[in-house]
């Protein structure tokens, strides 16, 4: 069977948590460079053929080839592991301490930002010839991209920053139930199936996800975006981290672990069948 049931899958995610929490720092930071450095150029690639072909609907539906290409990789996003080691943690696996767990998603943090970062300088130089021309048209457009989503969402102050805050939430809702859905396969067709229907959703409908801003924002700052670093920390990448935080472990990991991992006992077939008076 290439179908795992939903207790088998979860415990799959607990393990991989586990996993996680003990790897070596070099194998973290290295899994975690090239995942946002995947990312990244699965967002150029998402961000060029909206300004091509002028239909939104065809970068979402392409952009998940950079999930499928890391996740089959065993590379590792800040987004997946928000999600995945507290888990461990929560089912007292031996060893697992919370310090461990936040010295891994600060490593991941690091290794997203590099990888991310080191495409954000390529993919500028790509769209400037060198910085030797002013940005093509793709390159205008991660410009804006960056404009609006930073100084964009200030312009409504604390309305702003709660829309913010929630399309993080939502986001990671969506890739943590990517990852996890992949899980529930043991073929590779099964696998990017299942990531490719939240990732595509989550991208169409315009939600935060850190590591993808990674890339467009210091992108977006070389291609002559018209907001600061600070616009980008305080606007964008802060609240979305706190966002994903909340929506990979409140409404993946918690859910799926209270309901799969730790089931409730079955009500009693014969109380329930008795009439209430």
């Amino acid at each position: 069977m290439s179908y795992l049931s939903p207790k088998e899958f979860v415990t799959k995610m607990i393990d991989a948590g586990e996993s996680k929490v003990f790897m070596s720092t070099r194998d973290t930071l290295i899994r975690a460079y090239m995942a946002g450095a995947i990312l990244a150029l699965a967002a150029a690639f998402a961000v060029t053929i909206n300004v091509q072909t002028g239909q939104p609907l065809a970068g979402a539906v392409l952009f998940p080839v950079g999930f499928c290409l890391l996740y089959l990789m065993g590379f590792d996003l800040l987004t997946g592991v928000f999600t995945l080691t507290p888990l461990a943690l929560i089912d007292k696996r031996p060893g697992v301490t919370i310090q461990g767990v936040l010295r891994n998603w600060g490593l991941v943090f690091i290794g997203n930002f590099a990888g991310a970062l080191t495409v954000a300088v390529m993919m500028a130089i790509v769209f400037t010839y060198g910085f030797t021309t002013a940005p093509n048209p793709v390159g205008v457009a991660i410009g804006h991209i960056g404009e609006g989503r930073t100084v964009g969402y200030a312009a409504h102050g604390a309305g702003g920053m709660l829309t913010l805050f929630i399309r993080g939430v939502l986001c990671n809702w969506m890739v943590s139930t990517g990852v996890v859905a992949a899980m529930m396969s043991t073929s590779v067709p099964g696998k990017v199936i299942a990531i490719w229907m939240p990732i595509m959703l989550f991208f169409y409908m315009g939600f935060e996800h850190s590591i993808v801003n990674m890339f467009l924002f210091p992108s977006g700052l070389m291609l002559e975006g018209n907001f600061s670093i600070m616009d980008y920390m305080i606007w964008n990448e802060i609240p979305t981290v706190a966002g994903n935080l909340v929506g990979g472990i409140a409404f993946v990991g918690l859910t799926l672990y209270s309901t799969h991992a730790r089931t409730a006992a079955k009500r009693n077939a014969h109380v329930a069948m008795v009439p209430a008076e």
